[in-house]
């Protein structure tokens, strides 16, 4: 399995407390980059911009990756554009969420 596999599994334990549902499956993640030292910086957004545990989501995904024995450094972008919307979610979370 590659890095960026490895990392996307990694965040999918990173759960939305609001909606129940991890950051990956929600659209959230805009971006992994892993430069030649392992050293991986996301973009992500969030649902809001004014969501109210945006410092637990991000922390939360800084967190599960630091963990990693692969990962060297971690930096947590968050981005508002381009803005969320429930179309960036999967299929798994539309059918979650009762959206399909």
């Amino acid at each position: 399995m590659e890095l960026k596999e490895k990392i996307l599994k990694e965040l999918e334990t990173v759960i939305d407390p609001e909606l129940g549902l991890n950051i990956v499956d929600l659209g959230l993640i805009y971006d992994i980059n892993i430069d030649e030292e392992n050293n991986v910086n996301i973009k992500m957004t969030l649902t809001t911009p004014g969501c109210p545990l945006h410092d637990s989501i991000t922390s939360g995904a800084r967190y599960v990756l630091e963990a990693m024995e692969e990962v060297n450094e971690v930096n947590v972008q968050l981005v508002w554009e381009p803005a969320w919307s429930p179309e960036l979610m999967s299929d798994r979370a539309k059918d979650w969420l009762g959206r399909r």
